[in-house]
């Protein structure tokens, strides 16, 4: 079966299909192009909304299928592509919310839902003590865009009151719209809200890795694993995991052989001391803080975000 990061690779792989027929110079080839992957998209977008009328007609289950169907990774995705999704937008943004509070609440914060235009305009306002933290905007961009993104790829803008201003659409939803376009697709944003120069620095590009056996990390516990080719230090404490990098902003050295005491971890070389649930402040210079990873966790899986190994390498 197709893992989450198989069936990100086979979209993207779409996407780029996609904006290499808006390439092509002939006219004539380009027009057929679009009619054929247009009139296979409504052939196959038929079939679909028929096999989900057969289904709903089938009896008390039906339903129930469903909308198990609208949980799967997989089959979500294919659903919003075609506009068959049982749910609406504001519910799948709700969701995702839902999915990446535990998160935020673990570093003293939280996310309100304030508004969503009709064209897929959201607006949320961050709420708590991570408003200040160093690690807010890490917060807000990765791990609840990712989850809003997973849930809600046709959500177009994100807003955070008095955080971020409105940041680009990064989720996976295919362009096939743009088949029917005059072949300029939207414009890119930055993280201002304005469209990217030939001299703007893009944001650091990050993927979603899937880390196992973290269930079974006892409470209290300090585990150093591998995500992604990079050493990440993983703990649960007060029933929340949290994931941090493994280096001490404070002398640079490895964080491995730390002492944990409640919450508090100390360097094993320097003995600066750091609170865990609280963004990795330190207690003894208030600009030092451990580097917060962002991680989503639901249905026994967590994931974590991490700079794309390309990006690492090129530093």
């Amino acid at each position: 079966m197709s893992d989450h990061k198989d069936v990100q690779r086979r979209i993207e792989s779409i996407e780029g299909l996609v904006r290499e027929i808006e390439k092509v110079s002939d006219p004539a080839v380009q027009s057929l192009s679009k009619q054929l992957v247009q009139s296979l998209m409504d052939l196959h977008g038929m079939g679909l909304e028929r096999m989900l009328e057969i289904t709903h007609q089938s009896g008390p289950g039906g339903q129930k299928i469903i909308d198990d169907m609208g949980r799967d990774e997989l089959v979500s995705s294919l659903l919003l592509l075609y506009g068959l999704h049982p749910l609406d937008l504001e519910a799948r943004v709700v969701q995702a919310l839902e999915k990446s509070r535990p998160y935020l609440k673990s570093h003293g914060g939280n996310v309100e839902l304030v508004s969503l235009s009709e064209g897929g305009a959201l607006v949320l306002k961050l709420q708590g003590s991570c408003h200040s933290c160093p690690s807010s905007a890490v917060t807000l961009q990765s791990t609840v865009e990712q989850a809003i993104y997973d849930a809600a790829p046709d959500v177009t803008s994100i807003f955070v009151d008095g955080v971020v201003e409105e940041t680009p659409k990064t989720g996976g939803f295919i362009p096939i719209a743009s088949l029917q376009a005059n072949g300029h697709g939207p414009t890119a944003l930055n993280g201002n809200g304005h469209a990217n120069g030939n001299g703007a620095s893009a944001p650091p590009k990050t993927e979603w890795e899937d880390v196992f056996g973290l269930d079974a990390l006892p409470p209290g516990i300090l585990r150093t694993q591998d995500v992604g080719g990079e050493p990440v230090l993983f703990c649960q404490l007060n029933e929340q995991l949290y994931a941090y990098g493994m280096t001490c902003p404070g002398c640079g050295q490895p964080l491995e052989g730390g002492r944990l005491e409640n919450t508090i971890l100390a360097c094993p070389i320097c003995h600066q001391k750091y609170d865990l649930i609280h963004a990795g402040r330190s207690l003894d210079i208030s600009p030092l803080h451990l580097q917060p990873i962002p991680l989503l966790r639901e249905n026994g899986r967590a994931r974590v975000a991490m700079i794309s190994r390309a990006q690492r390498s090129a530093v």
